[in-house]
């Protein structure tokens, strides 16, 4: 038994398809990516599966998501990017620290 529900589409090469299924004897649902490219078409690993005794607990807990949780504030989508800078900013200064000793590693071998 295979249902296919909805496909979603991620990106112009991959769909996130939600299907009812039976997988070893067990029926469940199935969320998982399908791809669509020269070298592979069909599903990939990632995804997830929830079994049948456990979708009431799954569809209550997605319907008690609200649209507006997706929804971020101007103020914390502001602190969100500055965070991005800062850290970026850090990795910039460690990597710049990692170079700096590096060569001066390769320096102190050179005299020796």
């Amino acid at each position: 038994m295979e249902k296919d529900i909805d496909r979603i589409q991620k990106n112009p090469d991959t769909d996130i398809v939600i299907r009812v299924d039976d997988f070893g004897g067990k029926p469940g649902l199935t969320i998982r990516e399908f791809v669509k490219s020269d070298r592979y078409t069909g599903f990939t690993k990632a995804g997830t599966r929830i079994p049948a005794e456990h979708f009431t607990t799954f569809k209550k807990a997605i319907n008690s998501i609200n649209e507006s949780d997706f929804k971020v504030s101007e103020s914390q989508g502001s602190e969100q990017n500055q965070d991005k800078q800062e850290t970026i900013q850090e990795r910039k200064h460690e990597e710049k620290e990692i170079k700096k000793n590096s060569n001066q590693d390769n320096y102190e071998e050179l005299e020796m």
